[in-house]
C-alpha cells in the first residue's frame, strides 16, 4: 500500500493537538482557547481522512480545502496561545506550517487538474 504523507502527518498532528490540549487544560488551566485548538487541530486529519474516500475529484477537493482552512485556523490559535504566554512549542508550530504547505499544494494541484 502506498504511503499517504498528509494522512500520516495530519493524524500525528491530531495526536499532538490532544496532548497540547491536555497540557493547556489541566496544567495551565486554560479552557476556552485550548478547546478551539482541539477542535480545529483534530478536524484537519478528519477531513483528510474523509478525502481519501471521496466520491469524486470535486468531493476530494472540497474535503482537502476544508482541511486547509482548518489548518490555518489552528495556526491562528497556536499563535494566539503563544502570544498570550500559554504555549511555547516551536515544533508544534512548525508541524502546523508544514501541513498548511502540503495541503495548499494538494488543493492547488487538484484545482488546476480539474480545469
Amino acid at each position: 500500500m502506498k504511503k499517504n504523507v498528509i494522512l500520516d502527518k495530519s493524524f500525528d498532528f491530531a495526536v499532538k493537538t490532544v496532548e497540547v490540549y491536555k497540557e493547556l487544560k489541566f496544567n495551565r488551566k486554560e479552557y476556552i482557547l485550548s478547546t478551539q485548538l482541539l477542535r480545529s487541530g483534530t478536524s484537519i486529519g478528519a477531513n483528510v481522512n474523509e478525502a481519501t474516500a471521496a466520491q469524486s475529484k470535486k468531493d476530494f477537493l472540497s474535503k482537502m480545502s476544508i482541511a486547509s482552512k482548518e489548518s490555518r485556523e489552528t495556526l491562528y490559535w497556536i499563535k494566539l496561545l503563544n502570544k498570550t504566554g500559554y504555549l511555547n512549542n516551536q515544533e508544534y508550530f512548525n508541524d502546523c506550517k508544514e501541513i498548511i504547505r502540503i495541503l495548499t499544494s494538494i488543493v492547488k494541484t487538484t484545482a488546476n487538474n480539474e480545469k
